[in-house]
């Protein structure tokens, strides 16, 4: 089999290309190089640099490397950016994601897992989060992202496609310094950052019905998650129909929690700074993983203390000590 990993050569697509190539799978990388960094892939992964709008290079692509298999991760996944720029999100989202899928029925490839989001939940009134909770998306980009499964469901429906979705939660964490996230968008880059720059972390909100007051989320390792599509991988070849999973731990953490760990881990111990909430802000966000565990064979194993050390290690690499 040859695997195409859309969005191969970013953050959690290289962490994919490389679970699956130590795992013995044969896998091609396609990336616009928006976000993506080549030097992260594997060296015998090699790289298609176009994106999933283009028609003409996806069929192309499937076809010269007879790809058997798809895991499309391709897509922008900034909150805060797809607020302002709806139309950009629904059109590389949605968009890329119905080219994609019409090249592949074309190719008459088999096997598709779809990069989701916990996104596609909104803020649910409950603590653990099943794959039957409620989908309410606040945002465009977790509308794309539940619009995204409904066209993979449908187009695997009616071509014959057998499809994972993936709802993971909030991913963080390094497998080696050089695959480190980049980018200043989750929290703990951002904490990372204002440390960086001799400013203290900020909590937003320390008033939430939660044991420390500050709100609860599931982090998971993106080694662990990137097992997690290798387990799809190969699940998805093995049943006929569809599958929609969480892949969190299972566990909660509090922002203060997570802030503590980290200046244990970084050795700046400042005390955060409180503002007010932020608008839509679930107070407790944990995923049920037991589904993933029944039908793909994955746990989580790495734990909070891993992926913050790992992360660290990562942003003294990209940014100097």
């Amino acid at each position: 089999m040859t695997w195409l990993i859309t969005g191969g050569a970013g953050y959690i697509g290289a962490h994919v290309a490389r679970a699956m190539t130590e795992a013995g799978e044969r896998v091609l990388a396609l990336d616009d190089l928006s976000a993506g960094v080549p030097a992260r892939l594997p060296a015998d992964v090699p790289l298609v640099r176009g994106s999933s709008l283009d028609a003409g290079l996806l069929k192309r692509v499937l076809a010269e490397h007879d790809v058997t298999g798809v895991v499309h991760l391709a897509a922008r996944k900034q909150v805060a950016e797809s607020v302002a720029q709806p139309t950009r999100y629904y059109q590389e989202n949605v968009g890329g994601l119905a080219t994609l899928l019409e090249a592949v029925a074309e190719a008459g490839v088999g096997r598709f897992v779809f990069s989701s989001s916990a996104a596609v939940y909104g803020n649910p009134d409950a603590g653990l989060i099943t794959e039957d909770t409620p989908c309410a998306p606040v945002n465009p980009y977790g509308e794309t992202k539940l619009t995204g499964e409904w066209l993979v469901r449908a187009a695997g429906q009616a071509h014959g496609i057998s499809t994972v979705c993936l709802r993971y939660f909030n991913v963080a964490g390094a497998a080696a310094p050089e695959l480190a996230d980049t980018g200043v968008f989750n929290i703990v880059p951002m904490v990372f950052d204002r440390l960086t720059r001799d400013d203290a972390p900020r909590i937003f909100g320390d008033d939430y019905p939660t044991p420390d007051g500050t709100c609860v989320r599931d982090y998971i390792h993106v080694a662990d998650l990137a097992e997690a599509h290798l387990a799809a991988a190969r699940r998805v070849g093995d049943r006929d129909g569809d599958l929609t999973v969480n892949i969190g731990r299972g566990a909660g953490v509090s922002v203060r929690e997570l802030v503590t760990v980290i200046g244990e881990v970084t050795g700046d111990r400042r005390e955060a700074v409180v503002e007010p909430r932020r608008p839509g802000d679930a107070p407790v966000s944990v995923a049920s993983a037991e589904l993933a565990a029944r039908e793909l064979g994955w746990r989580a194993r790495r734990g909070v203390r891993e992926m913050i050390e790992s992360a660290w290690a990562g942003w003294q690499l990209h940014h100097g000590k």
